[in-house]
């Protein structure tokens, strides 16, 4: 029952990042607000990091899909903990960019906080 949960809970993960991801190609004036500085979205270089930023997320989503298809918790379990890396430097990126704390903490924490619930799941089921 845990891993179904766990299971489940990777999937909402991997398909929430995945469409953020491709927001920033749709939609990249709303999808700015990640916690750094805003910048205007027409400057170019802004949407080069905008377009980075979608190409790693929607890859993470496709992992986690991947994994997902699979069937193997063991394995995904352990994608998710290496994955769990990426809120917890977002966080730390977004400190150090004098973000908002509410962001670092509320979005990228939070975030790691659930992959690491997930982790758990997966791992101990």
């Amino acid at each position: 029952m845990l891993t179904i949960i766990g299971s489940v809970l990777a999937g909402l993960i991997g398909g929430g990042i995945f469409l953020i991801g491709a927001s920033y190609f749709w939609a990249p004036q709303s999808a700015s607000g990640f916690g750094i500085p805003r910048t205007p979205v027409a400057d170019r270089t802004f949407q080069s990091w905008l377009r980075v930023k979608g190409v790693r997320d929607i890859a993470s989503g496709l992992f986690v899909a991947v994994l997902l298809a699979n069937g193997s918790a063991h394995l995904l379990g352990w994608f998710m903990l290496a994955a769990t890396f990426i809120p917890v430097g977002d966080a730390l990126i977004v400190l150090r960019s004098k973000g908002p704390k509410a962001a670092a903490y509320g979005i990228h924490g939070a975030t790691a906080l659930v992959m690491a619930v997930i982790v758990i799941l997966l791992l101990a089921g």
